[in-house]
């Protein structure tokens, strides 16, 4: 669905991040058994706190990183046109 770049040195976490420059790729899915969405993850972020399920209508409201793909997941629901390059956004 979507491409991201991101390149350290450009945001927030440059300081850190300095050297980094990786490529993410979005995908649309879809459960395959819409009553079990309660799986555990099979390799959890190290700060990984939680999974949620979010309605689209709210995801607004919530932190997501990159924080710009929010935008284009509800143009996705809405069946609006996005790029599929997202450029290097955060």
């Amino acid at each position: 669905m979507h491409i991201r770049e991101y390149i350290g040195k450009n945001h927030e976490y440059s300081t850190t991040d300095y050297h980094v420059h990786q490529i993410e790729y979005y995908f649309v899915c879809e459960l395959k058994d819409n009553e079990n969405y309660h799986i555990d993850p099979i390799d959890p972020d190290s700060h990984q706190v939680g999974m949620a399920w979010v309605q689209v209508n709210d995801l607004m409201q919530y932190r997501l990183y990159p924080k710009e793909i929010k935008k284009y997941i509800v143009k996705h629901f809405n069946r609006e046109k996005a790029p599929v390059y997202l450029g290097d956004v955060n």
